[in-house]
């Protein structure tokens, strides 16, 4: 079922998107070449805790998932591009590095992902990030009212064929609200003019993520952490977007933290 927002929930939706945004601000400022992917997890936690939210990820088991997710936060490397599970890796110079973090706050679920090198990046790395990331600028600016899915979906592939990137459309963007995956699914490939139309008081989590050289995927052994099945990295921006009459709120903005 798709829910629409009224714009007093979307206030108080702003507390969550804080907190996301802030807390991916820490954590990608503390990530650097050395770092164990399981102390990412650990800070992300005592956060969690500090704040008094809840961590959309730690129970969550979806029909995809082998088991719980048990960890609170997703931490994909290199080829590792979504549901990265936490584990003992400690960080090189070079890896690209994807944290995507949900939680909820009084409530309200708010959705974000940010990569980033440590160490010396390749340039191949930092085109792929941007693109992610100028994708999902256009997605946000598609994201008015009288405009429909499609034309999000459509924005995204836009930015990723003129980067020669293909897609993968099994998992994109997400309603969300009291729950962090809901209604209507967000792919990041699709044709403009179709689809859900966009209505004041829909909040969405926008995602694209690509891959450098393929679209296809294998899941690890952990039954979670998807990597591109030749090995190419991966790279994934999110941001959780509510749609008003007044044009898009990024509720899980970093920029005004002096980060992108």
């Amino acid at each position: 079922m798709i829910e629409l927002r009224t714009p007093a929930e979307i206030d108080e939706m702003r507390a969550a998107g804080r907190f996301v945004a802030e807390t991916l601000a820490t954590l990608r400022s503390d990530t650097k070449v050395g770092t164990n992917l399981l102390s990412i997890d650990r800070r992300a936690h005592d956060l969690i805790r500090q704040r008094g939210a809840e961590s959309c990820y730690i129970d969550y088991h979806p029909s995809f998932g082998a088991s719980p997710f048990g960890k609170v936060i997703c931490t994909s490397v290199n080829d590792a591009v979504l549901h990265g599970l936490p584990h003992d890796y400690t960080l090189r110079d070079g890896d690209l590095v994807s944290l995507d973090f949900a939680v909820s706050v009084d409530g309200w679920v708010a959705d974000s992902a940010v990569s980033f090198v440590v160490g010396t990046p390749r340039d191949e790395d930092l085109r792929l990030i941007e693109t992610t990331e100028r994708a999902l600028d256009a997605a946000i600016a598609a994201a008015v009212v009288g405009n429909r899915i499609g034309d999000i979906s459509a924005s995204v592939a836009a930015v990723a064929h003129g980067e020669g990137y293909s897609i993968n459309t099994d998992f994109g963007g997400h309603g969300v609200g009291r729950t962090m995956h809901g209604d209507p699914h967000v792919a990041n490939d699709g044709r403009a003019g179709r689809g859900f139309p966009l209505r004041d008081g829909l909040v969405l989590a926008l995602e694209p993520w690509f891959l450098a050289t393929t679209d296809e995927l294998v899941t690890d052994p952990d039954g979670w952490t998807l990597r591109s099945v030749d090995g190419s990295r991966g790279a994934h921006s999110e941001h959780t977007v509510a749609i008003t009459a007044d044009g898009p709120i990024v509720l899980t903005d970093r920029s005004f933290l002096g980060v992108d």
